[in-house]
């Protein structure tokens, strides 16, 4: 239940036309907690097909895709999160923020491990794509539209752009290249 708190906080904290009690039918709230308590759960028993329906169906209600698998820390908060897709492999750290139309998705080049792994205090931005078993670190910005696939994002870095570049590392401004990730695929 500490999980739910810090998943309310989250929108209050990030959100501010949220008020009162309709933070209840906020659409992120809704998939968060059926993922977090039902089908993740399951998931994790190893019930086949039922947490997948379930995750369908909240697809279908909330717009947010986030497959049972998916790993999501506390203080999870997808502002108007329309289009967002979370895959199997996924891991989200604490206090994320992400925008409608995010996207951590495979390649479909790797066994195991697929999708983004991404670190703590992390906003990513409307319609970013961050693909392939990469690692996202603490304190990071993505900015709209960015496109990243398979280079690994350092700690407190600003990244924008087609391909991802980053502009600004530990509150400096930069012009620095993304570079390959080098995590072994498990």
């Amino acid at each position: 239940m500490n999980h739910l708190f810090e998943d309310i906080k989250a929108i209050y904290r990030n959100d501010p036309a949220a008020h009162g009690l309709e933070v209840l039918i906020y659409p992120c709230l809704r998939a968060i907690v059926v993922h977090r308590y039902i089908s993740n759960p399951l998931y994790k028993l190893g019930v086949p097909f039922i947490p997948r329906l379930i995750s369908e169906f909240m697809k279908f209600i909330t717009l947010i895709e986030i497959h049972p698998g998916a790993r999501i820390g506390k203080g999870f908060f997808a502002d108007h999160g329309h289009g967002i897709v979370i895959g199997e492999t996924a891991e989200i750290g604490r206090n994320c923020v992400l925008f409608h139309n995010v996207t951590l998705g495979g390649t479909g080049k790797h066994a195991g491990k697929r999708h983004p792994t991404i670190g703590n205090n992390v906003l990513i931005g409307t319609a970013a794509t961050l693909l392939g078993p990469i690692y996202v670190g603490n304190n990071v910005k993505i900015g709209a539209e960015t496109f990243i696939i398979n280079h690994d994002v350092p700690d407190h870095a600003t990244v924008v752009g087609t391909p991802g570049r980053i502009v600004k590392l530990e509150g400096k401004k930069v012009d620095l290249t993304l570079q390959p990730s080098k995590r072994k695929h498990e």
